[in-house]
């Protein structure tokens, strides 16, 4: 179980992250108004993923991190600014330990049961609180 300490490091880089997503985010749509391309998801993903990409092998080759640190950075900051760096992760981490068809499976799977599961929650909403037309 997770103590107090690890909690606050914890909510703190996810506020940063956050924080970070917002203003990223909103620099992206201020630039690229007339785009029909989520750009500001996008690029706050794709940095996510360079980032822990950068950290992991920090943290993997040379052990940079206290368990504090990386609490901070990975869980924290980046859980904050975005999951998706840590499926980014996730999945080469599997590639890499030569699970192919492991990895194959959790990218399918996470896209598209997360792609069903946001067409369930909009029809399940609809469905119990029809929009007002």
């Amino acid at each position: 179980m997770l103590g107090l300490k690890q909690i606050l490091i914890v909510g703190f880089g996810g506020a940063l992250g956050s924080i970070l997503r917002y203003k990223l985010g909103g620099f992206a749509l201020h630039h690229t108004q007339g785009w029909d391309f989520p750009i500001s998801t996008f690029s706050v993903n794709v940095i996510g993923c360079f980032v822990i990409g950068l950290l992991a092998a920090l943290a993997e080759h040379h052990d940079l991190f206290s368990s504090s640190i990386r609490l901070l950075l990975f869980t924290g900051v980046l859980g904050g600014f975005t999951t998706f760096s840590a499926f980014g992760y996730e999945s080469v981490f599997l590639l890499r330990r030569g699970l192919l068809s492991v990895a194959a499976a959790y990218v399918m799977l996470s896209v598209i049961c997360a792609l069903g599961a946001v067409v369930a929650g909009i029809k399940l909403i609809d469905q119990f609180w029809p929009p007002h037309h």
